[in-house]
């Protein structure tokens, strides 16, 4: 293993921490100071608010597979292996350097990062709480209550497609998603 691609690893590593931790601390923020409230605490009168909810969604998004915590855990840990398939197959075909070059696999890792990050945030909260932790609510919209790792998820998968779709040739995207390696 070279220096460069170690440097690199921890880099990411660091970087995933900080936002598992960003949202880990925005949720614990919401249960000692919202949990008490019995009102929604006003960011943008009739748009945004926050307001404690634990237990509220017990599955996935918009509460689906309510109630199957332990396959959501699973389910979630395999998706999280093909991610990181992904994000090593990006550096084992040298697909990714830092360079502003070769921006569309540095946007890649990025949102992968994001998406490790988001998914690592609420499987803590399923395995610590058999529910995932939310507090931020739109209000001009009839839309569910989410936490900082659903921002993180949702926004990563909605870019990590584009890319895949507008950015990436076939030829590309294969080679970065297939297990052969160039040599073999």
């Amino acid at each position: 293993m070279n220096r460069k691609r170690v440097k690199v690893d921890i880099v990411i590593s660091v970087i995933i921490s900080v936002l598992i931790l960003i949202d880990q601390f925005t949720k614990h923020l919401a249960k000692i100071y919202l949990k008490p409230k019995t009102e929604d605490t006003v960011i943008i009168k009739k748009i945004l608010a926050l307001n404690y909810l634990q237990g509220g969604n017990q599955g996935a998004a918009w509460g689906m597979l309510s109630g199957k915590t332990a396959f959501l855990v699973i389910f979630t840990l395999m998706i999280l292996i093909v991610v990181f398939i992904f994000l090593h197959n990006l550096f084992v075909l040298n697909k990714f350097n830092y360079s502003l070059k070769n921006k569309k696999f540095f946007l890649l890792q990025t949102f992968l990062c994001l998406l490790i990050a988001g998914a690592i945030g609420n499987i803590i909260d399923r395995i610590r709480y058999g529910s995932v932790i939310d507090f931020i609510c739109f209000r001009f919209i009839n839309f569910p209550t989410f936490n900082v790792a659903d921002i993180y998820v949702t926004v990563s998968c909605f870019f990590i497609v584009l890319l895949c779709i507008f950015k990436l040739s076939e030829e590309e995207f294969n080679e970065i998603f297939s297990i052969k390696r160039k040599g073999n």
